[in-house]
């Protein structure tokens, strides 16, 4: 029995569904001596910005009891260095490399979109507008339905390669923004970003983290996840992207039901280094035991 475990994503062709959350894989080289990344579906390297950012203050990491909050906050060397330092040792792979573009303005987003359009190695763009951690930008424009449509139009006309818009969960209706991003021009949706959470110190009596708030993922977020991937996956027509505490091969299984057409692992990576491939072993060891001749055969799949 041949398997065919390939997806289509906006064109994009993956060997598999799978793929790191951007934020949780680096620019990939802090991974390479763990795991094979050809193996991957695609390679979704953290957050780019036009100019270096230094994020937030510090803590910025803090344990919770079925996950873990962040209050990164963008920190990356900026376009010029992705470019000359990181963008060539991902060549060496044949996987599809996703950029996740970030900006305070709709001018920065469309910048960074123009400046990596014709440049070789990029195969797709995403565009964070949800990050729960950043003042300005990120998630104001992941929160109203205007901004978030004005801001993928314009880079949608700029863009050159496949675009993705990243969702927010922190939001009434997220089937809402999917609609008005994917009449704005997205060809692809990603969700959950991280639902805003915060912890407290009650010896000092102050936020565990510098930020006070961050984003919370991993375990407690895969219900709430699963469900906005299902309520998107019915309402738009674009391929969606599915992530939020997803760890097993039964957690992607489950959003390829619900109508993801891909997965990203995010803070499992942390855990276990090796655990995507576990997964893309595992689904492949599924689809067998099943007779499934193709993975995209589950996408959408589920039985009311």
């Amino acid at each position: 029995m041949t398997l065919d475990m390939s997806v289509n994503i906006a064109g994009l062709h993956l060997k598999n569904p799978i793929m790191p959350a951007s934020g949780t894989f680096g620019f990939g080289e802090e991974y390479a001596d763990f795991i094979d990344l050809n193996r991957l579906g695609a390679i979704v390297v953290k957050s780019v910005t036009l100019a270096p950012r230094a994020g937030n203050p510090p803590p910025r990491l803090a344990e919770t009891a079925a996950g873990m909050l962040n209050s990164i906050a963008w920190q990356n060397p900026g376009i010029e260095v992705f470019i000359r330092d990181k963008l060539p040792f991902l060549r060496r792979f044949d996987v599809p490399v996703i950029v996740n573009v970030a900006g305070s303005s709709i001018e920065e987003y469309v910048e960074v979109v123009e400046r990596l359009n014709d440049i070789e190695g990029v195969a797709a763009f995403e565009l964070n507008i949800s990050c729960p951690n950043v003042h300005e930008g990120g998630v104001a424009f992941g929160t109203s339905v205007k901004l978030a449509s004005q801001v993928t139009a314009a880079a949608a006309q700029a863009a050159k390669l496949p675009l993705i818009i990243k969702l927010s969960p922190n939001v009434t209706a997220v089937e809402e923004f999917a609609l008005a991003v994917e009449a704005a021009g997205a060809q692809a949706v990603s969700l959950i970003n991280c639902p805003t959470g915060m912890a407290i110190d009650i010896q000092s009596r102050r936020p565990v983290l510098g930020n006070i708030v961050g984003g919370l993922s991993g375990p407690a977020i895969k219900p709430i996840a699963l469900y906005q991937v299902w309520r998107v996956a019915q309402a738009v027509k674009i391929p969606v992207i599915g992530m939020g505490g997803i760890a097993s091969a039964t957690d992607a299984i489950e959003f390829l039901l619900a109508g993801a057409s891909a997965v990203a692992v995010g803070m499992n990576n942390f855990i276990d280094p090796r655990n995507m491939l576990t997964i893309i072993d595992d689904l492949e060891r599924y689809l067998k035991e099943h007779r499934i001749d193709a993975v995209s055969e589950l996408i959408g799949a589920l039985r009311k």
